[in-house]
């Protein structure tokens, strides 16, 4: 199984859940759902975060979802 594109650190913002590898918390990205921006939007102005790394928790987050109103 690939590593998770979600890490949590003492040490980075005070283990808000970030990007791997990054500083951006994964809370901005929904911030900027929520507002209506586009990921493409998201990325140029956080392009630390890869496009993937985007993708991977969106899939993540619909899977877990999905499996969530199954049960």
């Amino acid at each position: 199984m690939s590593e998770s594109v979600v890490q949590c650190s003492k040490e980075v913002l005070s283990g808000t859940p970030v990007f791997r590898g990054t500083r951006v918390a994964i809370r901005t990205l929904l911030d900027y759902l929520e507002a209506g921006e586009t990921v493409g939007e998201f990325l140029d102005d956080f392009p630390t975060v890869s496009k993937e790394q985007v993708h991977r928790f969106l899939e993540g987050a619909a899977k877990r979802e999905i499996e969530a109103a199954a049960t």
